[in-house]
């Protein structure tokens, strides 16, 4: 619940009304997140994929940030079965703004790095992003019964 109301204070004031007037969650948030630094060609699956999950799922959150008017949502002119997103520009310095913050600290300790480092700890990331990308959940056995 910290974590929760530590991220609606380094909100923008005008993201954190938003998301307060439309009930918009963290999940929201890392839609936002995932389109700061998309292009304007980012589809619903895009977002479903980058984000792990379900193209209802992300289709959901796409539309309550459209109607909350953060995001702006349209037909792919070369694939009509395909919807768009974008940050709409009214909310693209708040949300570049809140991953900035959200990404200083990280910055500031990859700074203090040697370059060696800075590499070591990217080949780590990697790695790491693609063994939760490949990741399958062990299958438990039920209980047996005598």
């Amino acid at each position: 619940m910290l974590a929760q109301r530590t991220a609606h204070v380094e909100m923008p004031p005008d993201l954190r009304e938003a998301f307060g007037r439309h009930r918009l969650t963290a999940r929201h948030g890392a839609v936002l997140g995932q389109l700061a630094v998309a292009d304007e060609n980012t589809g619903v699956g895009d977002l479903a994929r980058a984000m792990g999950v379900s193209l209802s799922t992300a289709s959901e959150l796409v539309g309550d940030l459209s109607r909350a008017g953060i995001v702006e949502r349209r037909e792919d002119p070369g694939n009509r079965r395909r919807t768009l997103v974008r940050l709409a520009d009214a909310y693209r310095p708040s949300v570049e703004q809140l991953v900035a913050g959200r990404a200083a600290p990280l910055l500031r300790v990859l700074d203090g790095l040697s370059e060696r480092d800075r590499q070591g700890f990217a080949a780590g990331l990697r790695a790491w992003a693609a063994e939760v990308r490949n990741w399958t959940p062990p299958t438990v056995d039920p209980p047996k019964t005598p």
